[in-house]
C-alpha cells in the first residue's frame, strides 16, 4: 500500500471501514448469486402426459392411519387438471373415492392396486380395482396390478401373473404391472401376461450424473423396445428429486430437478414416449420408508407450490436475494466497527477479517433457513434447537481465532511493546525476593537453578527456597545445604505439613520476605536464568502502575530429544502468539515462573490465592482488576525443563485448563459486568479459553457421534445420516483452525515445518486432558495439585507406553471402527455419508495424535537412557 494511502486511510478511517464493509458485503451478495446462478433448460409448453400421484398432506401419513379428505383430494385433482389430464394411482384401498373426483376434471386414471405380501389385501386391492374399473369405464381408462412387486420379492412371478390373468378376464381396459427395466428383462415371460409394459426409469437411483441422465433413460427405454418390438411400452414413473442425500454421482437438487424434467418433457414429445412424471407432490411420509431422498420427487413441493417455473432460467433457491440481503445487514454494522475501531491494521487485514465476519453472518442466515428446505418432524426441529447454539459457538471460537490471526499478521507494529532496559546504578535498582516453591524435585536439577541466580549481575536481591511437603530426607536436606552454601542471599525453608500447594508455599515465603523487598520474583525449581534477568527488567517498575513483568516460560536440553523438542515448541507458540495479542490489551496471563511482583501490589490485594490450582493467571486478573499494568517482556531470560513424559505433559495441561474453570467461576461477575476491566481484558479472559472449550465440545461430540455411528450402521431404519446443515460448519471450523494456527506458527515461531507439525501434533495430542480439565473444573470445586514431573521416569514396557494414553487409545479404535463400519454400510454413495466419514476422521486426529506424542515419549526416553 503506497504512503499516499495509508495517509488517506488514517484521515478517514470512517469512510474507510464503510467502503471496506460495502464491499464485503457485496461480495457475499455475489457469492449466493453465484451459489444460485441461473440455469437455461429449454422452455416447455403445454399439458404433460401424466402425473404419477399420492394425494397425502404434508403432515398426513398411511403409516399413522392418517388419510386426506375428500375436499383436499378434490383440491389436488383440480391443480393438476390445470397441467395435464392423467394421473397414475397405486392402491384401491386407500382413496377409493379418487375415480370419482376425477372424472369431475375429466381426468383420465391409470389406476393400481397394491400387491404385496399380505395375500387377503391383495384380494381387497384387486376385487376394489375390479369394480371401479367397471364403473367408472370412461375414467380408468388402464390398470396396474402391482407395483415393483417382484423388485421387493414379495410374491413369485407366478403368482403375479395369476393375479394379472385374473384381472384381464374381467376387464376391458388393458392390464398391466409396473417394475424397473431390468426386471422386465429378468422376466420375459411376464410380457405375455400384460397388455403393456409399464417401466420406471430412475437415472437418479443408477447414479447418473443429471447431465447424462436424459441419455441414460432413453437407452433403458430403446432397449426394452429392442427386447419386445411391438408391445406397447408406458413410463410408468421417471423423475428427479429436488432434495435428499447424493447417490454416487447423481446430485439432488432443485435445478436439477428442473432441468431433467424440462428436457425430458421436450425429448418425450418429440419422441412420442408415454409417461407419468414421478411424481405430482412431495410426500414427506415416505422418507420414514426408504431414506430422505423419497421425500422429495413431487413438481409441487408438500404445501402444493410449484417448485420451478416451466419457461425461463431456473434457480436453485428463489428466496437467496432475501437470505443475501440479511446476511449483509447482520454482518455490516459488526464489520463497519471493527474496521474503524481497528483503523491501525493494514488494509488486507481489515479487508480479511471483514470478510471473516460477513462469512460467518452468512453461515447463520444459512443454518437459520436451510431446515425449510426439508420436511423436518418435531424430533428434528427439537435437535435444530439444540444443535443451532453450538453451530454459533463454532462460529465465535472462528471469529476469536480468527481476530487473532489478523492482529498478529498485520498490526503495523505493537502497541504496548516493551523491551530490556539499562541497568539501574546499584543505588536505584529495587530489591527482589526470588521465590523458589519445590516439591519432591531432584536435589541436583534445583542445584543447578540455584547457581544460575548466584550469578545474577544484581546486588540487591535474595532468594527463597520453600521446600513443601517433600517428605524423603535424602531430596530436600542437599538443597538446604547447598542454600548454606552459597551464602546469606539464600534461605532454605522446609514445610511439612503445609496447606495450598504452591500457592501455600508462595503465602509462606511472602511473610518471610526481607521487609526492604520492593518486588517479588517467581521461577520453577528447573529454571536456568540469564545473568541480566533482573538488572534489565527491573527498571519497569520505576511506574507506579506496573504490578508485573513477565518473560516467555522457554526451554532447554531439548534440541536432541524428539519429545522434549516437540513440545517445547508447542509452548513456544503461546508467548509468541498469544501472549502479544492479549498484551495489546493489558490482558497477558501471568505465569508461575520468569514473573516478578510488586511486592505492595501482591501484598494489598491478598496474596497468592489458595482456592485455585492456577493461583499465577488468578493473581494477573486481580491485579488488572486492581488497575495495574502488567508488562510483557519477549526475552528467553530463563529456560526451564519440558514435562519428563506424555503422563507428565497430559497432567499440566489438565491442571491449566481445570484452573482456568475455577478462575471463569470464581471470578465470573468481575468478567461479565462493567467494572474496572477494561473491555479489552474481559474480551480476553472470555473468549481467551474458548479454544479449551472447543477441546470439551470436540469430546462430547465425538461421543455422540459414535453413538450415532453406531445407530446408522446397526438400525438404518431409526438413525438417518446427519444433514449437510450440520457437517459442512464442522469441517469448515477444523480446516480453518489448522490453516490459523500453522500461519500463524510460520510468522511468528522461529522454526521449520517439521518443528511446526510436531509442534501441531503435541498441541492436538492434548485436546483430551483438556477436555476433560475443562469438564471437571466446570462440575467440581477442587482437584490435587500434581507437581509436573521434568527428570525421566524409569521406563516401562512397550505396551506400558500407552498407559497415560489409554482413554485417547480407546476413543481412536472405536473411531476406526466407526469409520471402517461407514464405508462398509454406506461407501461414497451419499455425499453426507463421505462428509460424516471425513467428520469421524477429523475427530480421530487429536486422540491418534496422544497415541503418537505417548508413544514418541516413550522412545525418547529410551533413547536418552
Amino acid at each position: 500500500m503506497s504512503a499516499t494511502a495509508a495517509n488517506h486511510n488514517s484521515r478517514h478511517p470512517l469512510l474507510t471501514a464503510i467502503v471496506l464493509a460495502l464491499v464485503a458485503a457485496a461480495l457475499n451478495i455475489g457469492l449466493w448469486w453465484w451459489g444460485n446462478y441461473p440455469h437455461g433448460p429449454g422452455d416447455w409448453h403445454g399439458k404433460i402426459d401424466g402425473f404419477a400421484l399420492s394425494v397425502f398432506q404434508r403432515y398426513q401419513s398411511p403409516l399413522k392411519g392418517d388419510f386426506p379428505s375428500d375436499d383436499q383430494i378434490d383440491g389436488d385433482l383440480r391443480l393438476l387438471s390445470r397441467y395435464t389430464s392423467r394421473v397414475r394411482t397405486y392402491s384401491m384401498l386407500q382413496n377409493p373415492q379418487l375415480p370419482r373426483l376425477a372424472e369431475k376434471y375429466g381426468l383420465k386414471v391409470m389406476a393400481g392396486a397394491w400387491i404385496d405380501r399380505r395375500l387377503d389385501n391383495n384380494e381387497k386391492e384387486i376385487d376394489t380395482l375390479i369394480a371401479q374399473a367397471r364403473h367408472y369405464p370412461g375414467t380408468i381408462n388402464r390398470v396396474i396390478v402391482g407395483n415393483e412387486v417382484l423388485l421387493r420379492n414379495d410374491i413369485s412371478a407366478d403368482d403375479l401373473m395369476a393375479y394379472l390373468d385374473r384381472v384381464r378376464a374381467a376387464l376391458h381396459q388393458p392390464v398391466s404391472t409396473a417394475e424397473p427395466w431390468h426386471i422386465w428383462e429378468k422376466y420375459p415371460e411376464l410380457v405375455q401376461h400384460v397388455d403393456f409394459i409399464t417401466v420406471h426409469l430412475f437415472p437418479y437411483w443408477n447414479g447418473i450424473a443429471r447431465k447424462d441422465a436424459i441419455a441414460d433413460a432413453l437407452a433403458r427405454y430403446n432397449h426394452l423396445k429392442q427386447l419386445y418390438p411391438g408391445k406397447p411400452i408406458v413410463i410408468g414413473e421417471i423423475g428427479w428429486p429436488s432434495n435428499g442425500d447424493r447417490f454416487q454421482y447423481a446430485t439432488p437438487s432443485v435445478s436439477n430437478e428442473a432441468i431433467f424434467l424440462r428436457d425430458w418433457l421436450n425429448v418425450a414429445k418429440l419422441d412420442h414416449i408415454d409417461y407419468y412424471i414421478m411424481e405430482a407432490f412431495d410426500q414427506p411420509w415416505k422418507e420414514q420408508l426408504a431414506g430422505r431422498t423419497e421425500a422429495y420427487w413431487g413438481m409441487f413441493n408438500a404445501d402444493r407450490q410449484p417448485k420451478f417455473p416451466f419457461t425461463g432460467p431456473v434457480t436453485e433457491d428463489t428466496a437467496w436475494p432475501w437470505k443475501a440481503l440479511a446476511a449483509s445487514l447482520l454482518a455490516l454494522l459488526p464489520m463497519i466497527l471493527f474496521a474503524r475501531r481497528f483503523s491501525r491494521f493494514k488494509l488486507v487485514g481489515r479487508f480479511f477479517f471483514c470478510a471473516l465476519i460477513q462469512l460467518a453472518c452468512g453461515l447463520i442466515v444459512w443454518a437459520a433457513t436451510l431446515p425449510f428446505n426439508f420436511y423436518l418432524s418435531w424430533v428434528d426441529w427439537t435437535m435444530l434447537t439444540l444443535l443451532f447454539p453450538a453451530q454459533i459457538a463454532i462460529l465465535a471460537i472462528l471469529l476469536i481465532n480468527g481476530f487473532e490471526f489478523t492482529e498478529v499478521l498485520w498490526r503495523p507494529t505493537w502497541i504496548r511493546h516493551a523491551g530490556m532496559l539499562r541497568p539501574d546504578h546499584p543505588d536505584r535498582q529495587p530489591f527482589v525476593s526470588i521465590h523458589l516453591a519445590c516439591y519432591n524435585e531432584p536435589p541436583e536439577m534445583v542445584i543447578v537453578t540455584l547457581d544460575s541466580l548466584a550469578a545474577l549481575d544484581y546486588q540487591n536481591y535474595e532468594v527463597l527456597v520453600i521446600d513443601n511437603n517433600t517428605k524423603d530426607p535424602a531430596v530436600w536436606k542437599p538443597v538446604q545445604e547447598y542454600c548454606e552454601k552459597l551464602g546469606k542471599h539464600f534461605r532454605f525453608f522446609h514445610l511439612e505439613p503445609w496447606p495450598g500447594y504452591k500457592a501455600g508455599a508462595l503465602n509462606f515465603g511472602l511473610k518471610e520476605t526481607a521487609p526492604e523487598a520492593d518486588v517479588v520474583a517467581v521461577i520453577d525449581a528447573d529454571y536456568v536464568v540469564r545473568h541480566d534477568w533482573l538488572a534489565t527488567l527491573t527498571g519497569h517498575f520505576h511506574d507506579p502502575k506496573v504490578a508485573v513483568v513477565q518473560c516467555p516460560q522457554a526451554h532447554r536440553e531439548f534440541e536432541h530429544n524428539t519429545f522434549r523438542r516437540m513440545t517445547a515448541w508447542e509452548y513456544d507458540g503461546f508467548f509468541r502468539i498469544g501472549m502479544h495479542h492479549r498484551n495489546e490489551r493489558n490482558a497477558i496471563i501471568q505465569h508461575g515462573t520468569m514473573t516478578m511482583v510488586r511486592r505492595s501490589a501482591l501484598e494489598g490485594t491478598g496474596g497468592w490465592s489458595e482456592w485455585t490450582i492456577c493461583e499465577d493467571a488468578e493473581l494477573g486478573l486481580r491485579l488488572m482488576h486492581a488497575g495495574y499494568d502488567l508488562v510483557y517482556v519477549d526475552e528467553l531470560m530463563g529456560k526451564g525443563l519440558t514435562p519428563a513424559d506424555f503422563k507428565a505433559y497430559k497432567s499440566q495441561r489438565y491442571r491449566w485448563a481445570f484452573g482456568a474453570m475455577q478462575i471463569l467461576k470464581g471470578r465470573w461477575s468481575w468478567m461479565t459486568k462493567k467494572g474496572p476491566l477494561s473491555a479489552g481484558q474481559r474480551f480476553h479472559f472470555l473468549t481467551g479459553w474458548f479454544s479449551w472449550f472447543a477441546d470439551a465440545l470436540h469430546l462430547i461430540f465425538t461421543l455422540m457421534a459414535l453413538f450415532w455411528t453406531a445407530g446408522m450402521v446397526a438400525f438404518p431404519q431409526y438413525f438417518s445420516l446427519p444433514m449437510q446443515l450440520f457437517l459442512i460448519p464442522v469441517i469448515g471450523f477444523f480446516f480453518a483452525k489448522a490453516i490459523f494456527g500453522i500461519v500463524l506458527y510460520r510468522a511468528r515461531v522461529p522454526c521449520g515445518w517439521r518443528d511446526t507439525l510436531m509442534a501441531s501434533l503435541a498441541s492436538m495430542g492434548l485436546s483430551h486432558a483438556i477436555a476433560r480439565g475443562i469438564l471437571h473444573g466446570l462440575t467440581r470445586e477442587k482437584t490435587s495439585f500434581v507437581v509436573t514431573a521434568k527428570s525421566r521416569r524409569l521406563g516401562g514396557s512397550n505396551f506400558a507406553a500407552f498407559a497415560p494414553v489409554r482413554e485417547e487409545l480407546l476413543m481412536a479404535v472405536a473411531l476406526a471402527l466407526c469409520i471402517a463400519g461407514m464405508a462398509e454400510a454406506f461407501g461414497t454413495r451419499y455425499i453426507e455419508g463421505t462428509l460424516w466419514i471425513i467428520i469421524l476422521a477429523a475427530q480421530s486426529i487429536p486422540y491418534v495424535s496422544a497415541v503418537i506424542g505417548a508413544w514418541i515419549a516413550h522412545r525418547a526416553g529410551d533413547k536418552a537412557g
